[in-house]
């Protein structure tokens, strides 16, 4: 009798091992296939290496990856010849897509002149530290420009933002001569601007000193801010320049002229009285 429940134990568990063993065979099987499914892809156009603002393309700077082709980006190329001999009118970082709207115009040439949009100029002005804002002034930041001079009329000089939302299209250098004709080199950051704050700019350059204000990229509002003259920052008239507001603090509570204990005995409340030290 105890034999034959032993054996009926034992095949009973038997076939519940085959039952489980079956279960996680077939999940096992099911998950190896929807990995094993087959994803179309087609071949797209990246950069092969960090490519600047301006580069002519050639085959060296692409190559081709696989990319899911039910997962198109507009502009995207899938034949790297249709990109050669175009113009990148921004930076790409390695392997970044390709698109037509970082690509100048075909026969736009290469260089600076590809990049600059229709309608638009590129002026220069020699810059150093300070006006270059310590280096930060770099392709694609984005200034106000300040000028400072003698303005008609006064017998001190003005500080005004003439141009604002300007984007920087070149930051470098150039060899000109000083004063005993010796040659020195002169940092130089190029401005992407319309005609007429081109001749802005030329004039602000000859006639007074420009500064650089950095801005945030994302941040394109006009302030048009106050100008700021000598007469307002050092003289009678300084309270009419407009300055940030600050954080007033509350004022300390006064302090009690005594402390006061409230003492519970049993049902009676009774309060007692203190004079300060």
């Amino acid at each position: 009798m105890n034999r034959s429940r032993v054996v009926l134990i034992l095949g009973v568990a038997v076939a519940l091992g085959l039952l489980v063993g079956g279960y996680v065979y077939r999940q096992l099987s099911r998950a190896a296939a929807m990995q094993q499914t087959h994803v179309t892809t087609k071949q797209v156009v990246v950069a092969a290496s960090r490519l600047s603002l301006g580069t002519r393309l050639g085959p060296a700077d692409l190559k081709s990856v696989a990319w899911p082709a039910n997962v198109p980006i507009t502009g995207m190329f899938t034949d790297v010849k249709t990109c050669l001999d175009r113009t990148l009118i921004t930076s790409v970082e390695e392997n970044e897509m390709i698109l037509d709207s970082k690509l100048a115009p075909q026969g736009s040439g290469a260089g600076l002149p590809a990049v600059i949009p229709k309608g638009m100029r590129a002026v220069s002005v020699a810059v150093n530290d300070v006006i270059g804002v310590a280096g930060f002034v770099q392709p694609g930041t984005v200034v106000d420009v300040l000028v400072t001079g003698a303005a008609e009329g006064s017998t001190g000089r003005v500080t005004r933002t003439f141009l604002e939302n300007i984007r920087v299209l070149a930051a470098g250098q150039k060899i000109e001569q000083d004063d005993q004709g010796k040659p020195q080199t002169v940092p130089v950051i190029t401005l992407l601007v319309t005609p007429a704050e081109a001749n802005e700019l030329a004039l602000a350059s000859a006639q007074g000193r420009i500064q650089l204000a950095l801005r945030n990229a994302v941040d394109l509002g006009t302030v048009e801010p106050v100008s700021a003259t000598e007469a307002a920052l050092f003289g009678g008239a300084r309270a009419a320049i407009k300055s940030p507001a600050r954080r007033t603090m509350p004022s300390p509570a006064a302090a009690p002229a005594a402390y006061t204990i409230e003492v519970i005995r049993g049902g009676k409340r009774e309060v007692a009285s203190f004079p300060k030290p």
